[in-house]
């Protein structure tokens, strides 16, 4: 069975995604001194992908 063409993509993922993992999120959160080892990992603050 072939994709259909609106689900190819060409390439790497040309936008920035706005929707970020949770340990993507806590590492941003630690590179700020705003979580700590030990800390819940739900609930967290929003935070921003780094560019």
């Amino acid at each position: 069975m072939s994709v259909h063409p609106s689900l190819k993509t060409k390439g790497a993922v040309s936008e920035r995604r706005n929707v970020l993992k949770r340990y993507e999120r806590i590492n941003i959160l630690k590179d700020e001194g705003r979580y700590k080892d030990g800390d819940r990992a739900w609930g967290l603050p929003k935070t921003k992908p780094q560019e």
